[in-house]
């Protein structure tokens, strides 16, 4: 079977801008997923923070996922969107989480299972 092999050009512009762009797309992505991560750990671990430190980390959390209006390229929405994520739905399931762990004094990670002695 005599079939021609596709040559690519190592030095051709087109190639050589399509991987750039690829990476810097990859790149780009896992910045934002980074960040995504770092505000979902620190709200989930920071809510029932009583130290100055963990309250500002709760807070600037919260603050991040509610703003909507904000012209920042890293806001909540702009993540969101160039994640393809709905930023509405993961902002309603994190208040979802947040009421049901206000009073849940656990630690922010709880699974929601709530580990009870047996009756004595």
């Amino acid at each position: 079977m005599n079939t021609p092999l596709l040559m690519i050009e190592p030095t051709d512009s087109g190639l050589q801008e399509s991987l750039s762009r690829k990476s810097i797309r990859e790149g780009e992505e896992r910045l934002f997923l980074a960040l995504l991560e770092s505000a979902t750990e620190d709200f989930q671990k920071y809510i029932h923070a009583q130290d100055r430190r963990g309250k500002e980390l709760f807070e600037a959390a919260e603050e991040w996922f509610l703003e909507t209006e904000s012209p920042s390229f890293v806001s909540f929405e702009n993540v969101c969107e160039y994640l393809q994520l709905n930023p509405c739905y993961i902002r309603n399931g994190l208040m979802r989480w947040k009421a049901a762990h206000r009073n849940d004094r656990t630690g922010g990670y709880s699974n929601g299972l709530n580990a009870q002695a047996p009756p004595a």
